[in-house]
């Protein structure tokens, strides 16, 4: 049960199948719908980030099981410009793209687990998780 998929970002038609994938596979984990749509809200979110500031990248969605419990896991991962202050991107109301700045603080406050690496000019690691 261990299922993995990995979509590249390149077009915004990816972010479309990015979210498509990320839904079934919460699906088959056993998430209700309305977690499936925080699922999918957070993965349309890191995947219009990838899109808008690195212009490719890919994110990785995947089954978890720890201790029993089961889960998803999806990540983010860019070789854009990187994120200056990466607590700063987490807070709410922060934008960069003159947005209302929902984006990371709004993933962080959907999934149970959130985690940035960013290096300037080498582009940025997000890892999100939901459990079940």
């Amino acid at each position: 049960m261990n299922e993995k998929s990995t979509i590249d970002i390149i077009t915004e038609w990816d972010i479309v199948a990015a979210r498509q994938i990320g839904r079934n596979i919460a699906k088959e984990i056993g998430f209700g719908t309305v977690d499936q749509a925080r699922i999918t809200t957070a993965i349309s979110e890191l995947a219009r980030n990838i899109y808008l500031y690195a212009r490719a990248g890919e994110i990785v969605i995947a089954q978890i099981e720890e201790e029993g419990k089961k889960g998803i896991s999806i990540t983010a991962t860019d070789k854009g410009p990187g994120i200056d202050d990466v607590r700063k991107v987490i807070e709410d109301g922060y934008s960069t793209s003159g947005s209302l700045g929902a984006g990371l603080p709004g993933v962080r406050r959907l999934m149970d687990h959130i985690e940035i690496q960013s290096l300037m000019g080498k582009g940025t690691i997000v890892k999100i998780e939901k459990w079940l």
